[in-house]
């Protein structure tokens, strides 16, 4: 609804106070917007933790049916090579870095997967959709 309110002074033009309402209604928002700022904080906390965590979780990548293992952080960084001495023959050592590398790709495909899981949590436990990408 509007009210027309008489102005002061010389007789002018009367203002209606529905725009005032109006403006005034507008700056509600501003609780949204604290809101926002508070979930962006916490989400901005809670991906600094998550980037610590994932230099503690281990994953393993692996070539020739298991007899060479990768293992590395939810990172990607490369932690550890366990190759079984049965594959040690000097006729084989292309088959044996090949092997090597298949492990390590493993493992690094492996850690982003986990890492890419463990940010879809992330996300949706603040209410965001599991697909967003976040510029962190």
């Amino acid at each position: 609804f509007c009210v027309e309110l008489p102005t002061k002074g010389k007789k002018k033009k009367k203002k209606p106070i529905c725009r005032r309402i109006a403006m005034l209604k507008g700056l509600g928002g501003l609780g949204d917007m604290a809101k926002m700022m508070k979930s962006a904080q916490d989400l901005q906390t809670k991906m600094t933790d998550m980037q610590e965590e994932l230099n503690n979780i281990m994953v393993v990548g692996e070539s020739g049916a298991g007899l060479v293992k990768a293992t590395a952080t939810a990172k990607g960084e490369l932690k550890g090579l366990d190759i079984d001495p049965s594959i040690f023959n000097g006729d084989d050592k292309e088959v044996v870095e090949d092997l090597i590398l298949a492990a390590i790709k493993d493992a690094q495909t492996k850690a982003a997967e986990r890492s890419q899981a463990e940010m879809a949590k992330l996300t949706e436990s603040m209410g965001l959709p599991a697909d967003i990408k976040l510029p962190f």
